[in-house]
């Protein structure tokens, strides 16, 4: 075999199809087009969205209503009666002899109480304090604060950062005191 006896497999390479060149040439006349309508006219393109003149999609669908508030904050929110219930089951560590239960959001966490660390705490009033709590939460509502410190429990809240640099993690620098 020689270079010059080389050829490509048989049907490898096919002519390309001239299309109006006749009626002889079995794509004359309409040149494989059809007869008539938008689609068979020179130019004619029609986008994907069109929708034969019907009210396309894109208009027959409303517009978001209301607006996303960029400075919400999301918590990792807990009922106090959650908290009475797990202290109860033994599942958060108890204090000293006659402290009370110390609940932080890595307590929480173990306990199955909140899925993760990376958003602030929140404690909710929902149920009842059954013992004293030592809370240690980001936020807190008027209701479970009145429940716990009603139960003979103290909440302590953590001082959530705030400002465009909190979102990156970046403290702000101290202000020089003059």
């Amino acid at each position: 075999m020689k270079l010059h006896d080389l050829r490509p497999a048989a049907g490898a390479h096919t002519k390309k199809t001239r299309v109006g060149r006749g009626i002889a040439a079995g794509k004359g006349k309409t040149a494989g087009r059809g007869t008539k309508g938008q689609k068979s006219r020179t130019g004619a393109s029609i986008p994907p969205w069109f929708e034969g003149g019907q009210t396309p999609l894109h208009i027959r669908i409303p517009k978001l209503r209301g607006f996303r508030n960029v400075n919400r904050i999301e918590y990792e929110v807990v009922n106090i009666g959650r908290i009475s219930a797990a202290a109860d089951m033994g599942r958060l560590p108890e204090g000293a002899q006659g402290a009370p239960v110390t609940v932080t959001q890595d307590l929480l966490r173990v306990a199955g109480l909140v899925r993760s660390l990376d958003r602030p705490l929140k404690i909710l009033g929902g149920g009842e304090a059954t013992r004293p709590f030592f809370v240690v939460a980001d936020a807190c509502t008027k209701s479970a604060r009145e429940k716990i410190e009603a139960a003979g429990g103290t909440v302590q809240l953590l001082e959530i950062p705030t400002g465009p640099l909190a979102a990156l993690g970046v403290e702000p620098a101290p202000a020089d005191e003059a």
